[in-house]
């Protein structure tokens, strides 16, 4: 397996920085922050602090595992490498002088996990506890920024989606909210790298409890301490399973034979292998007895098309708005979940919104973004549906198509001591917008009514105050939250209070 010396995790600049420090640098310290939310989806202006402590786990087992374990000549050989690597002598030393430590000497602080702040509040801190390791401060930033970008933007974009749904769900079909926690359901995982389908798969978690990237059951236990199942789905055919059904027994026969195979519990079927309309309104009348006798709902899943006319049709746009051409006795006309309402049927709520029959769903599990989310349940409320009865499958168009610009974040020195001084640094390119102007000096956050704010140029005593508390230091741990706890404090921020605020 490949288990590289966890120098290797670094950029090849770092590797000269040692020397190009101010001579007799004792400390330095640096800061972790997200600075703008310039790239990010509409609406979205505030950042989720979480991963943290996901990131320094990782960090902490990575180091200990491929280097602090490591034989001190096999760890040193690193160093020829960049004998290569540079052209020239490379003295390596100060590599084994933290070998022989046998520990990542630097203390991290951290803002509690679960809430969220404005751009240019730090979410870490970082500082090296012995002196003469203020390298290892600025040789971290690469990694540890590759590892909390992640999670701290899908949590961010998952709450957004969270705060919609509760905001549609209490305004159609607020008896039923308990199914926010399952109407974002992630179906990311494929897109993403390993360590990105732990990360962004727990940022979805921090808001939903619907997923299909099975790393985080076990991430949220080793990561964050849960005993549970941190997740939940159900049983779904893909189109390869399906297609081996089609061309043996025929569609209509492999709903039927699966509905035996299933006889109780939610499956999902993926129905656009072919005609999803022929699906619809020919095999699915034909089983609708096998259907409404069943312990259990069928979901109906498309996965091509626009999702927004698939699921919604064209019935509720203004005739200015639908497409030309459009034949109005096309079964796409209704989009899906009105037909499913017209062979299954079910009831209307204390609001006056149609649920569909409890034997009947529909999910669908493409190119989902923010905005297609709120043009949904806008559709599905002027014909008189509530959002309930559609599931969203959030994937690649949210949690595979972010960078570390999403939200802006660097990792930054902004203070270092020299013999007994200590220098406040920062950075404010004259050919920039401002956004990548750095803080200066020791930093604290406070908190007022809710709201966070940076507060620059402290003291050492300050410092040692406000919202940030360590969570790493010498590597041990501390401070640690569970998924459990952060998933409280998630759904507190995606409350609200105004329940009128859909005017349909």
């Amino acid at each position: 397996m490949f288990n590289p010396n966890s120098l290797y995790y670094s950029d090849g600049y770092k590797i000269g920085h040692k020397a190009m420090l101010a001579p007799n640098t004792d400390y330095l310290y640096g800061t972790w922050i997200p600075r703008s939310t310039k790239y990010a989806p509409k609406g979205v202006t505030k950042i989720v602090s979480f991963g943290q402590q996901l990131t320094m786990k990782w960090l902490h087992d990575e180091f200990q595992e491929n280097f602090f374990n490591l034989k001190r000549e096999d760890a040193m050989k690193f160093g020829d490498d960049m004998n290569q690597y540079l052209g020239l002598d490379f003295n390596a030393d100060h590599f084994g002088e933290l070998h022989d430590l046998g520990y990542l000497p630097i203390k991290v602080k951290a803002l509690p996990e679960g809430i969220e702040t404005a751009p240019n509040v730090p979410h870490m801190t970082f500082i090296n506890t012995k002196a003469g390791f203020a390298w290892l401060t600025l040789y971290l930033e690469t990694v540890i920024s590759s590892l909390a970008w992640k999670p701290t933007t899908s949590a961010t974009l998952a709450l957004q989606y969270r705060r919609n749904l509760v905001k549609w769900v209490m305004s159609t079909d607020p008896e039923n909210a308990w199914l926010i926690d399952f109407l974002a359901h992630d179906f990311s995982a494929r897109g993403l790298s390993p360590w990105d389908m732990l990360s962004s798969g727990l940022g979805h978690a921090t808001s939903f409890r619907g997923s299909d990237t099975l790393v985080v059951i076990p991430g949220s236990r080793y990561f964050y301490g849960e005993t549970d199942v941190a997740i939940n789905s159900v049983n779904a055919s893909e189109h390869s399973v399906s297609t081996t059904k089609i061309f043996t027994v025929g569609e209509e026969q492999m709903i039927a034979d699966w509905i035996k195979i299933f006889p109780s519990g939610i499956l999902s079927l993926v129905s656009d292998t072919f005609d999803l309309w022929k699906l619809v309104t020919e095999y699915l009348p034909s089983l609708k007895q096998q259907i409404m006798n069943r312990d259990g709902k069928i979901v109906i899943r498309p996965d091509s098309g626009d999702p927004v006319d698939i699921i919604c049709g064209y019935n509720s746009l203004n005739d200015d708005e639908i497409p030309a051409n459009t034949d109005i006795n096309h079964p796409s006309y209704k989009g899906l979940v009105e037909l499913l309402w017209d062979i299954f049927g079910g009831t209307t709520n204390k609001l006056g919104f149609k649920l569909l029959d409890e034997h009947i769903g529909a999910i669908y599990g493409d190119s989902i973004t923010l905005e297609r989310q709120e043009q949904i349940y806008t559709r599905l409320a002027r014909k008189g549906f509530a959002s309930t009865n559609i599931v969203l499958g959030v994937g690649s168009f949210t949690y595979q198509m972010n960078t570390r610009d999403t939200l802006g974040f660097a990792a930054k020195g902004a203070w270092f001591e020299c013999e007994g001084k200590g220098y406040e640094i920062y950075k404010d390119p004259i050919t920039d917008d401002g956004t990548k102007k750095s803080l200066k000096g020791l930093i604290k956050v406070i908190e007022i009514d809710g709201e966070y704010e940076a507060i620059t140029q402290c003291t050492k005593i300050q410092e040692d105050s406000g919202e940030l508390q360590v969570i790493y230091q010498d590597g041990k741990f501390k401070n640690q939250t569970t998924l459990t706890e952060v998933r409280g404090k998630i759904s507190k921020l995606a409350e609200i209070e105004n329940l009128n605020l859909v005017e349909i």
